[in-house]
């Protein structure tokens, strides 16, 4: 006995049938169309091949994420520290660092664990249940246990279950925006296809994951699980790395440059001792101490903090974010790759213009939400006091099998969007659907006729409405309706309406035409003729549909070329409507690239294009993923938004995917990093600016930590050159180090964004989280910190008196306290000067600088924090010559920055 066609799926593949006669592919898998499979056949294909299920990717445990968190050069770095500080004795140190790690690293995972992983989510959005036709008897199954072979019942509504050769349809249209990106539905049919056919076109095809909008039908299962087109994909996905972000590999490399500083430090304070004639072990430990003081203990927590705290605040910009680094990296996008149905589109067709022989109607609103007005030659006009309009909208409305609802999430439509969209129109107009049984026969709609007729009973007489294809119903129609009266149609009539929709589709239109023929009163029903009826027609009009763009879309994409931020459009949808949406949204795009073209060109070609403001339509899964690749290898930080199966891929491999949260599958939510909750392209703008507005504070606590430290080591060092007695005591530095500069770190994270932000390109990947400017910043501000506390701890050791080395250690801690709270002013901003910004704008700060003065008082005169401590009361005096001279830290800075700020704005 031969074998079933399943052996040959992993071959040729489930899309080798859309070429071939739907009883050949029926013989080929041994089934037959009225009777199915056997039981015991299908269980024994279900036992040979398996159950009709994705593979599930290797999935990570919860014990390597968490030890994901710790696979960080810095985190490592301070383990080290850690293991230092226990050798030197000083537990408390090691403690509290180990402490600081371990909550870093639970910060991180409890964020990371909540995200699905994409394969996961594509197993939860296949069909639970599927009707199946086996041994001449309809029977529901769990989708898992369907097999190839199998003969599948579809109705309107279904989730298709598996790849499917059609064998029956009747009015059968298809949903398949999830796999191909094409916006309408499909309407579906048995006839064989071209072999070199793409996937959007094989209309003998349904495709597991894909919902039926219309219709019902029979498929004969061709693939299932692994071997559909979604398992195709799910392949792919599956196949694409992970990289770290741009921040991952900034603070990695931050990291390595904090690790070849405190070595330096402790080689350059061991060897000077030595020098010196200080015993080697003792300069040696003393070096060891000061590498430790380099790094800043508090930096991955802030930083973690910081991010999490972002992903708060991007929230209330409607973007959740899968991953804490993903906010950050969206901020350094240079190439935004976006879908245009759904991102910057509605999704919800809309009439916007009616062509009528008595002239041009535009119609306001957008959705399926009821409201707008009717405008002819830019006056507003009321529709039912014109009958030419007024009997087009009535045709639309009652040739119609479509809902639309109003529920919780607003105006919802049900059917087919088109037909959707003909109800909000006559809505608009004050007509309403009537839900009655005037309905009395109806000759439905499909890919060949390209029409649709209902016959609707009136008092004296019936009336045939009839939509479809312009080109079709035209050849059908010998009369017009104009001024409201029915004539005879002209040949210059005829050519005015071919110049209509013809204009209307090279704008991006969807056309439909509407007319109508009215019957005697008395004509039996049984004597209507399908083809005569829809023949001596009078043409109405046509109407000019499409998905509009979101309203504030135009604006974000002026804002984002104003950021520098580059858009290209990816959509399986029509290359005339893809242009025409980006006409409207102000891309300068002239050129679309079909998917065919794309496949033809060669990477370097590719490459060439990638330079021009160009579009591509109809296009693959592997088309997304290619161009994102090849994007990335010009150096570009790619984002890439998607909604649908086919787009997950290219969502994985971008720098940063980005999801719709209301139309979007689990599959593409699941291989996201960011996913919309309100589907908008103007979020996405709006998210970049909290992206760049947390890496701008990333490096401002950066800065301010590792200019604190500078501080700090700068004045051991020098001091022990001096021969002095220690400065700063273990538990004092720990207090600045955690305390202090922890909680104020924290706040300078939760600035808000300078001026002028997204109006400055994006960053280069390629520069360091510390450049040039930075490093002379740090050295500055941290040299005249750690100088000024030398010089306040040695003026009061040359003071002398009773107990003069605790008080110059405890004017040496409270001056570098208070130099660092006047220096935390230099980084509220990064290029404008602090009086440009507004200085309450971040409460935060306020209150942490607050927090550390009366932590400071505390420190020195309570008497448990002072033996802690080991600090002594200060006098005013003594307050008054530290705060003299911690002003001029920040009084240089800002004179500096309000000098360069003016030049800046005199030469823009």
């Amino acid at each position: 006995m031969s074998q079933p066609a399943q052996q040959t799926v992993n071959s040729e593949g489930a899309s080798a049938w859309h070429h071939r006669k739907a009883q050949e592919a029926v013989a080929s898998f041994q089934s037959h169309q009225s009777e199915g499979l056997t039981t015991p056949e299908a269980e024994r294909r279900l036992q040979e091949y398996g159950p009709n299920a994705l593979m599930m990717a290797d999935k990570a445990s919860w014990y390597m994420v968490l030890a994901r968190q710790f696979a960080d050069v810095l985190i490592g770095i301070l383990l080290v520290a850690a293991v230092i500080s226990l050798i030197l004795g000083e537990v408390g140190d090691a403690l509290t660092i180990v402490v600081i790690v371990i909550l870093n690293g639970l910060l991180g995972f409890v964020q990371e664990w909540k995200a699905e992983r994409a394969i996961e989510a594509l197993q939860q959005m296949l069909a639970p249940h599927c009707k199946v036709i086996r041994e001449s008897r309809y029977q529901t199954i769990d989708a898992r246990d369907l097999v190839s072979g199998d003969i599948v019942v579809l109705e309107t509504g279904d989730r298709i279950p598996g790849d499917l050769r059609l064998i029956k349809t009747v009015n059968l249209r298809v949903d398949e925006s999830s796999l191909t990106g094409e916006s309408e539905s499909v309407s579906k049919d048995t006839s064989p296809v071209d072999p070199k056919a793409v996937l959007a076109e094989r209309s003998c095809m349904a495709w597991m994951g894909t919902s039926v909008t219309n219709g019902h039908g029979h498929g004969l299962v061709t693939a299932t699980g692994m071997n559909t087109e979604f398992g195709r994909i799910a392949r792919i996905t599956q196949g694409v790395a992970r990289e770290n972000t741009p921040l991952q590999q900034e603070l990695a490399l931050l990291g390595r440059q904090l690790g070849i500083i405190a070595i330096a430090v402790s080689m350059i304070v061991a060897l000077t001792g030595w020098l010196l004639g200080k015993p080697l072990i003792e300069m040696f430990m003393t070096g060891i101490s000061l590498a430790v003081a380099v790094v800043p203990e508090g930096l991955p927590a802030v930083v973690t903090i910081t991010l999490a705290l972002g992903v708060s605040a991007m929230v209330q910009r409607r973007a959740l974010l899968r991953r804490l680094q993903a906010g950050e990296t969206l901020g350094a996008v240079t190439v935004l790759c976006t879908d245009k149905t759904g991102t910057l589109t509605q999704n919800q067709m809309t009439v916007q213009r009616l062509w009528l022989f008595s002239g041009e109607i535009q119609i306001s609103g957008i959705g399926y939400c009821p409201d707008g007005s009717f405008e002819k030659a830019g006056k507003k006009i009321t529709p039912l006091e014109n009958l030419d309009l007024q009997l087009l909208l009535e045709t639309g409305m009652v040739c119609n099998h479509a809902e639309v609802r109003q529920n919780s999430q607003g105006w919802q439509a049900i059917g087919e969007p088109t037909e959707a969209a003909l109800i909000v129109a006559a809505g608009k107009a004050g007509l309403r659907p009537e839900k009655s049984g005037n309905i009395v026969h109806e000759i439905s709609f499909n890919s060949s006729r390209k029409r649709m007729t209902v016959i609707e009973r009136r008092e004296d007489s019936y009336i045939a409405h009839v939509k479809g294809a312009p080109e079709v119903i035209l050849e059908r129609c010998n009369l017009v309706f104009e001024e409201g009266a029915v004539r005879e149609m002209t040949d210059s009539d005829r050519e005015a309406a071919d110049r209509a929709y013809q204009g209307f589709a090279g704008q991006g239109l969807r056309t439909l035409a509407l007319a109508r023929r009215t019957l005697p009163g008395d004509t039996p029903t049984t004597d209507f003729d399908d083809d005569l009826l829809e023949r001596e027609l009078t043409l109405l009009g046509i109407a000019g549909i499409i998905d509009p763009p979101h309203l504030e879309v135009p604006e974000a994409i002026a804002l984002s070329h104003s950021a520098g931020i580059r858009g290209i459009m990816i959509t399986g949808d029509a290359s005339a409507t893809a242009l025409a949406i980006a006409r409207a949204i102000g891309w300068q795009t002239q050129t679309a690239i079909q998917g065919h073209e794309l496949a033809a060109m060669d990477d370097d070609t590719l490459r060439l294009t990638l330079q021009e403001p160009v579009l591509f339509a109809r296009t693959t899964p592997e088309d997304k993923l290619r161009i994102v690749k090849i994007l990335q290898d010009q150096g570009e930080v790619v984002g890439m938004t998607g909604d649908g199966v086919n787009d997950a891929p290219a969502l994985k491999q971008a720098d940063i995917g980005i999801a719709m949260g209301v139309r979007g599958t689990d599959v593409a939510k699941a291989a996201a990093d960011m996913i919309l909750t309100d589907d908008n392209y103007a979020t996405i703008i709006s998210a970049v600016e909290e992206g760049r507005r947390q890496y701008d504070n990333i490096q401002k606590f950066v800065r301010y930590l590792l200019s604190s430290n500078m501080g700090e080591v700068l004045a051991i060092f020098i001091n022990i050159l001096l021969a002095g007695p220690l400065i700063l005591l273990p538990v004092q530095i720990l207090w600045v180090n955690l305390v202090t500069d922890g909680v104020t770190a924290v706040a300078l994270g939760l600035e808000p964004a300078e001026k002028r932000i997204m109006q400055r390109p994006p960053r280069s990947t390629k520069e360091p989280l510390l450049n040039r400017e930075a490093i002379l910043i740090i050295l500055l501000m941290g040299g005249y910190i750690g100088l000024v506390t030398l010089w306040l701890f040695h003026h009061y050791l040359i003071k002398g008196g009773e107990g003069s080395t605790q008080l110059a250690q405890t004017i040496a801690f409270a001056g570098i306290i208070l130099l660092e709270m006047m220096n935390v002013f230099n980084f509220r901003t990064l290029r404008a000067p602090l009086s440009a910004k507004e200085f309450f704008s971040n409460p935060w700060i306020l209150n942490a600088w607050i927090l550390n003065i009366a932590l400071l008082v505390c420190a020195i005169y309570v008497p448990f924090l002072q033996k802690a401590l080991h600090t002594m009361p200060l006098s005013f005096t003594d307050w008054g010559l530290i705060i003299l001279v911690s002003l001029p830290v920040f009084l240089l800075a800002e004179g500096y920055k309000r000098f360069r700020w003016k030049s800046q704005a005199t030469h823009m």
